[in-house]
This record gives structure tokens, sequence and C-alpha cells, in this order.
């Protein structure tokens, strides 16, 4: 495709700070495992302060951040719509999205704290995320950007954002504009948080017309309150156009213009799953306005998420353009 931008992305912009615990750690602060919690700040202190070590890397994030760093990662272009503070967290939060290659608004700021994510990362790999969203919770259709909107192929959408009323309104305002456009919408399911907790703003967000929706297996039973992968996809199916559920080192259940297929994972050692959802999107979304077939986006996209899962952290710390072509040379 031939727009400025492949992707524009919007969703809560969060300085992610990692650590490594241990399940006693998260049983004495009582830390739902593996799920995504939101917090207040003096909570947030009480947690970090709690860890016996330093933070293990501190880096520009929230979840489409993510996504819009690995798009820029395989040599696509992409550009985040968010909000920050006028802090010092701001200012590094900006500094380092800009370093990995996404471009973004530097005038979306506002006098309050920026957000942070608390990572904790327990032995066996997985992730519990407790968020303070600081001024990012104001994140609205303000902060929108139009002009980018139209000169890009894909706007995504993050669904933490539902989350707040002002969020729901910056996500509707950037579906309009891409219908109004041609823009392709993108959606992440993002949590069963908020699916159970914000199903009203979501169904608004699919039924105002969705072009291409991402899920894990466990978002997409609890959406379509199906037990098994197969009755979850064609339930999807007659929601979205197109859909891709991720099925972790299994691979992914891709939807071409109603054609399913499975597309093989790759079997990996997992240290950390933070962001893997995330980097598979990015590279799928490249994958997809970059003239590749949707398959072929999501042997892109699980090479992504495995490479994600094997490290610390939820970025890579290389990019991937240059094995492209060893990548979707090996075989499935």
């Amino acid at each position: 495709m031939s727009k400025q931008y492949n992707v524009y992305g919007i969703g809560n912009a969060l300085v992610d700070v990692q650590y490594q615990v241990d399940d006693d750690y998260l049983k004495r602060m009582e830390v739902e495992k593996g799920g995504m919690t939101l917090v207040d700040e003096p909570r947030q202190l009480a947690l970090s302060d709690a860890v016996d070590g330093d933070p293990l890397q501190r880096t520009s994030g929230g979840s489409a951040a993510n996504t819009m760093i690995m798009v820029s990662g395989f040599g696509g272009t992409s550009y985040y719509g968010c909000k920050v503070g006028t802090d010092e967290a701001g200012d590094f939060y900006l500094n380092d999205l800009s370093e990995a290659g996404v471009e973004s608004n530097q005038q979306n700021r506002g006098e309050g704290v920026t957000g942070t994510c608390l990572v904790l990362i327990t032995p066996d790999g997985e992730r519990s995320m407790n968020t303070f969203l600081g001024i990012t919770s104001t994140f609205g259709p303000e902060q929108v950007d139009t002009d980018i909107i139209a000169n890009s192929d894909v706007v995504y959408i993050e669904g933490y954002l539902l989350s707040s009323e002002s969020g729901v309104e910056a996500a509707l305002k950037a579906q309009s504009e891409a219908h109004a456009t041609g823009v392709k919408v993108a959606l992440t399911l993002s949590d069963g948080f908020i699916i159970d907790v914000f199903r009203e703003p979501l169904e608004t967000v699919l039924k105002g017309g969705v072009d291409l929706l991402f899920a894990n297996e466990s978002e997409a039973k609890t959406y379509t309150d199906r037990d098994s992968v197969g009755t979850a996809c064609s339930a999807l199916g007659k929601v979205v156009g197109d859909y891709v559920v991720t099925l972790g080192g299994d691979g992914a259940v891709v939807s071409d213009k109603g054609n399913v297929r499975e597309v093989k994972g790759h079997t990996v050692e997992v240290i950390d799953t933070n962001g893997a959802g995330d980097a598979f999107a990015g590279a799928f979304l490249f994958g997809i306005t970059n003239g590749y077939s949707n398959s072929d986006a999501a042997k892109l996209a699980n090479f992504a998420g495995a490479q994600v899962v094997s490290k610390l952290g939820a970025r890579l710390d290389r990019r991937l353009e240059g094995e492209i072509a060893t990548i979707l040379g090996s075989p499935q």
C-alpha cells in the first residue's frame, strides 16, 4: 500500500517497569496472576516497594504501543496516538517511542502523571500487570489525529481504551474517521477483564464495523461464550470481517475473507509472556499492509511472538526486516 503510515494505533501510553518475582510474592501482595488489574498510584507504589530487587528494564509501553513498535521493527511505518504527562516519565516515553521508530504527536501532553504498568514476571514466564493509568485515562477524541488516519492503511484500536468513557469516545471517533476515508479498522480484545467489565462499549465498537479482530484463545472463548476454539471462531466470523485467534505455541487460527486456516507456531522455552500478543498483532499488521497474504502475515506474527516470549520484556532488542525471507521460507 502507498499511504504514509501502515498503521495508526491508539491506546494507553504506559511506562512499563518489569520486575521478577516469585509466586509467594503474588500471594503475599494479593496480586491476581496472569491478568491485568487497574490500580491507584499508592497501590502501585506499595507493590514496587515490596519487590526484592531492582527493575529488569523500563520501556515505553502499553499494548498498542508495543504493537506499533513491532510494525516498525519489521520495516513498516507506524504512528501512535496517545497522551502522556509533562513529567520526566512523559519525556522518557516519547523519546523511547521515537527511538523505536514510531512517530507520535509530541503535543498530546498535559499536566499530570504519566501512566505506569508494573509488570510482575514469575519463574514460569507468566506476567501479572498492575496498571496505574495516570493521565492516559483522559485520552479522548481530541487526541485522535484525523489527518494521520486518512494517511494510514489501518487504524488499530486497543481494547484497553474501552475502560474509560473518554477512551470509548476516542475509539468511536477513530473508527468513524477510518470508515469515512476508506481505512480499515482493526481491534484487539486485549484482556478478559475488558470483555467481562466493559462489554457494552466493546459491543458498540464491534457493531460499528471492525474489519479485523485480534484475540487469544481465552478471550475468544470468553467473548463468544463457547468452550472450544472452533466454535468460538465460528461465532467470531458472524461478528467481524476477519479475525485472528492466537493459540500460543500452537500458532493461530486465521480468517481471510471467510476462508479459515490454522497457521502453525513455534515451540520455544517461555521466559516471559509479556507482549507476545502485541508483537503478534504488530507483525501481522505489517504483513497485510505490505502485500503479504493473511497466512504469510501469520507466519511472521507467530515468529515474532515466539521471539518475544523467549526473553524478558515485551520488546525485542533487534529489528526483523532482514529476516522476513527466512521466516517465510521456513517449513510449517
